[in-house]
């Protein structure tokens, strides 16, 4: 739809929005590629490509938005600054925000990062789901013991192994985020 730094430039609708959140190298356009079934996000080998919020029209059901990654990108410290409040001001002010969407790498752990994430999700009152890419790096029974793992550390159910790759996963996230914060 649009890419938008302040939020008079943020498109002008009535959907739900759904932001994806996560570290500059978990995955995160891979896995919106995957969901709406085309190339629309950048995926590069260098992490912290996205500098912008963009939004995403979800079949005019709903709008996802796709932040800037936290953590590797190799940027300067006034652009991450910059990051941080783009990012802070979205989440703080936007109504048509419904929930968030956290990416994690599943081979990773649950860091202070993200635990931040969870408590301002938490005092913001929208829910939070994880999702898990590169789940095709791992047996079947590593991938479930990840998620039950991060299910324990994180205190929440809404955990959704996925896999780009192999196209798996995505319809779960999908149809859990239209059912419980779309369509309400």
């Amino acid at each position: 739809m649009k890419s938008a730094v302040l939020a008079k430039d943020y498109p002008v609708h009535k959907m739900a929005e759904v932001a994806i959140a996560g570290r500059s190298n978990a995955g995160k356009s891979s896995f919106i590629n995957a969901l709406t079934r085309d190339k629309v996000a950048k995926v590069s080998s260098t992490p912290g490509k996205t500098r912008l919020l963009n939004f995403f029209n979800m079949a005019d059901s709903y709008v996802l938005v796709d932040m800037p990654g936290y953590g590797f990108a190799s940027r300067s410290h006034s652009e991450v600054l910059e990051w941080h409040e783009m990012i802070e001001a979205y989440l703080m002010t936007r109504e048509n925000l419904v929930g968030l969407i956290l990416v994690m790498d599943i081979r990773r752990e649950w860091t202070a990062d993200e635990e931040l994430l969870k408590k301002f999700s938490d005092e913001r009152g929208f829910p939070l789901a994880i999702v898990l890419t590169k789940a095709d790096k791992m047996s079947r029974n590593q991938m479930m013991s990840a998620a039950m793992k991060m299910k324990k550390v994180s205190g929440l159910s809404a955990v959704f192994p996925v896999s780009s790759l192999k196209k798996t996963g995505q319809d779960e996230i999908e149809r859990y985020v239209f059912e419980n914060w779309v369509k309400q």
